[in-house]
């Protein structure tokens, strides 16, 4: 699973129908730049990619005033919805996606209802949970790390990896719970 394409799906689903350069601008004011592979060459492999897939509709619009070829719009497939959100509802509720992905699935969380997001998350709590106490039930009772040499260094890194990633689940539970963002199930704003 990668990043990009949960990235350019959900940006080409919040514009409704985009070119490359508008998806990558997107991104690029998201800072997926920085911290994904969402350069300026993988935005438009992936668009071509998923189009090749039917998960993107390619639209040619009218040829360039400076002489270029017609730039493509796309716009998200009823196929590319089910792969958006299947995309979606896996990094948010898997133990251990990559960070760019889970990162990406943040990002876009607000598309889902508030009550799904708050389940997958919850899903992913479990997962980390169950993670963690796995680990756990194979060192014995009051064991100290410090004194198993560097297998102790990575078993105590991945006893903070558990504890740190379902904190931060457990913390963002809460604020969607207490009404943080605006998620696809609120209602608009009367402004």
């Amino acid at each position: 699973m990668s990043a990009i394409r949960l990235l350019v799906l959900g940006a080409v689903r919040r514009r409704g129908r985009a070119h490359g350069y508008q998806v990558r601008a997107d991104l690029e004011s998201w800072g997926a730049h920085q911290w994904s592979n969402a350069a300026s060459g993988s935005v438009y492999h992936a668009l071509k990619t998923m189009a090749g897939q039917g998960l993107l509709l390619a639209h040619e619009t009218k040829p360039s005033v400076t002489g270029g070829p017609p730039r493509v719009e796309y716009e998200v497939t009823d196929e590319g919805e089910k792969a958006y959100f299947t995309l979606l509802h896996t990094a948010l509720t898997s133990r251990d996606p990559r960070l760019d992905l889970l990162a990406a699935a943040v990002g876009l969380i607000d598309d889902l209802p508030r009550a799904q997001a708050v389940d997958l998350l919850r899903q992913r709590a479990r997962v980390m949970d169950e993670w963690r106490a796995g680990i756990a039930s194979h060192l014995p009772p009051d064991t100290d790390l410090d004194t198993w040499g560097p297998i102790g260094e990575v078993i105590g890194l991945w006893l903070h990896t558990a504890d740190s990633r379902a904190q931060w689940t457990h913390r963002l539970i809460r604020r969607l719970e207490e009404g943080a963002y605006r998620m696809a199930d609120d209602p608009a704003d009367d402004a």
